[in-house]
């Protein structure tokens, strides 16, 4: 009898990232294929397709593949649609899972990055085991997917969840949603680089940044700055933190968690995020909740995760059917 799997795949603004995942998380033929080559949607679907049907057939003798799950910024679980991506080349709606039924004959189900992630912790990951949580990603911006009893919480309109665009600072730094004061914008990979820029604008104190070219400066140097000991790297960790433990203070008063799990790629930056984030949330905490909800680092394979949360609504989707 062949073995089931599913699809996962990732559409991320420059690429898309696929693969053929069994219900323990192995990973089978994974590639890539360039998402800003493509100026069009259809031509994008035909080549990334078209890699798939040669997956499938490759693994036809022992596989049998029951259904395909995408995430993609800005997916709509419920219309199945990527709706205006700001950073993606295809502008407006698109329809992306009726156009993959029409190519793969499959069942396809959509949802947003974060969401996908929140399955993959849930099924795969950190969460399995829970029903009640939130992954917090924390990547070029701020994305939330939250869990409660078991379900994935989408709102009327399909886009719950959206903590990175509540407002931690009123009138504060400009964000690309049009608002002012956002929490991605100041805790995420860009939003870090910003803080860092404007500590050493205002203090006269040596940094190993001060040797980087601002213009060129990652999070990433943020981090290694921050192992060596600098000391305005790790002040620019602990403001970071501090703006994500009062948030997720607010996201505990509403949802009650059992834990929140940190993803991304600000997240591989270990206790130097995690510590102020933990000091700052149970500082905000109302008493009733304090010392009650786990905070966790990502438990899913880095070089896979965003592949493990897409085949993860794949197989949750088959599971309910």
């Amino acid at each position: 009898m062949k073995k089931e799997i599913v699809i996962g795949i990732d559409i991320g603004g420059t690429n898309t990232d696929f693969a053929f995942v069994d219900n323990k998380g192995k990973c089978y033929l994974r590639n890539n294929i360039r998402t800003d080559k493509y100026p069009d949607i259809d031509t994008f679907l035909d080549k990334l397709c078209g890699e798939l049907k040669n997956g499938v057939t490759s693994l036809k003798k022992k596989f049998t593949v029951i259904s395909i799950g995408i995430g993609a910024p800005n997916g709509n679980f419920y219309t199945g649609n990527i709706q205006f991506a700001p950073n993606l080349k295809w502008k407006g709606s698109i329809p992306l899972v009726k156009m993959m039924k029409e190519r793969m004959s499959l069942p396809v189900v959509l949802t947003n990055d974060a969401n996908a992630a929140a399955y993959g912790e849930m099924i795969y990951g950190a969460a399995k085991g829970m029903k009640d949580f939130i992954v917090i990603t924390l990547g070029t911006g701020l994305g939330s997917g939250i869990v409660i009893n078991g379900e994935m919480v989408y709102g009327h309109d399909g886009f719950a969840g959206e903590l990175g665009h509540t407002t931690v600072i009123p009138n504060g730094r400009g964000c690309g949603c049009g608002k002012k004061g956002c929490l991605e914008t100041y805790a995420s990979a860009t939003g870090i680089v910003r803080t860092m820029c404007e500590i050493l604008n205002m203090r006269k104190e040596e940094s190993l940044i001060r040797k980087k070219e601002l213009t060129k400066l990652t999070s990433q140097d943020i981090y290694i700055a921050a192992k060596k000991g600098d000391m305005l790297a790790l002040e620019a960790f602990e403001i970071t933190g501090k703006y994500v433990g009062m948030k997720l203070a607010d996201a505990v008063a509403f949802s009650s968690p059992e834990a929140i799990i940190l993803f991304g790629g600000l997240a591989k930056a270990g206790n130097f995020i995690l510590d102020p984030v933990k000091k700052y949330m149970e500082q905000n905490l109302l008493s009733i909740y304090k010392n009650k909800v786990k905070l966790l680092l990502s438990d899913l394979n880095n070089e896979n995760a965003a592949i493990l949360g897409a085949a993860a609504i794949g197989w949750k989707q088959a599971d309910k059917k």
